[in-house]
């Protein structure tokens, strides 16, 4: 085996405290999707979805990486191929653990971007409505995340990646979101094994070969253990 492409959700930073979007009582129930999570949203209310999303960056500020993405960080140090994290989270918690090959499929909340000309520059901690691009002077910074509708970061590399990896893994995902969701079977028909790590068993958990159930802290470690060692033996 010589590549492992590694999808990645809400699910393996829920245990950094991070809330997946059906916690009960987390920071998404809040609030409808449509509201705070769509272009039309942010067009009907710009101060709503900046004070969202301020939320979200002080509460990711918090956060520190859990043993999920350390074992990921691990693996990428360690493997003698190649390993490829694509993640669906806004946070950075992969990079915090040493992940250094990393794609953020819907961007980061750390990032600002104009909804004018494109520009992308470092977010400050608080956004403000009608903050100006400082290439523009648009007063349309938003944050630079991928919300509902919009088209997902990296794709051409992403599919690229799973045309030629080994094995595709999904860790800590519903299913229920596409692109993402057609991953697996994208991989298969390239040839690949899959395998699927999960809190409990996704909407597509049937695309999947294998599967383990359990917290990501305990059951991701646990993997990439039998990874590395079965590289070691030969």
């Amino acid at each position: 085996m010589r590549k492992i492409t590694i999808l990645t959700g809400a699910g393996i930073s829920a245990e950094s405290g991070l809330g997946t979007f059906r916690d009960e009582g987390g920071i998404w129930t809040q609030h409808r999707i449509e509201d705070v999570a769509t272009p039309e949203g942010f067009v009907r209310d710009p101060d709503l979805v900046h004070g969202f999303y301020n939320a979200r960056r002080a509460q990711v500020k918090t956060a520190t990486p859990n043993a999920a993405h350390r074992a990921l960080a691990a693996l990428e140090a360690d493997f003698d191929g190649e390993v490829v994290v694509v993640t669906q989270n806004v946070d950075e918690l992969h990079e915090a653990a040493g992940s250094r090959n990393v794609l953020h499929m819907h961007g980061i909340l750390t990032g600002a971007l104009c909804a004018a000309c494109g520009h992308r520059w470092p977010a400050p901690t608080v956004m403000e409505t009608g903050a100006c691009c400082p290439v523009c002077v648009a007063p349309t910074a938003r944050p630079d995340v991928v919300w509902f509708g919009e088209m997902p970061y990296f794709m051409d590399e992403i599919w690229a990646h799973l045309e030629t990896t080994d094995l595709f893994v999904s860790i800590g995902t519903s299913g229920n979101v596409y692109p993402a969701a057609a991953f697996a079977q994208h991989a298969q028909r390239a040839g690949a094994d899959t395998l699927e790590l999960n809190l409990d068993p996704s909407v597509n958990a049937r695309d999947f070969a294998a599967a383990r159930h359990g917290n990501a802290s305990v059951i991701v470690p646990q993997w990439v253990s039998e990874v590395l060692k079965a590289q070691a033996s030969g």
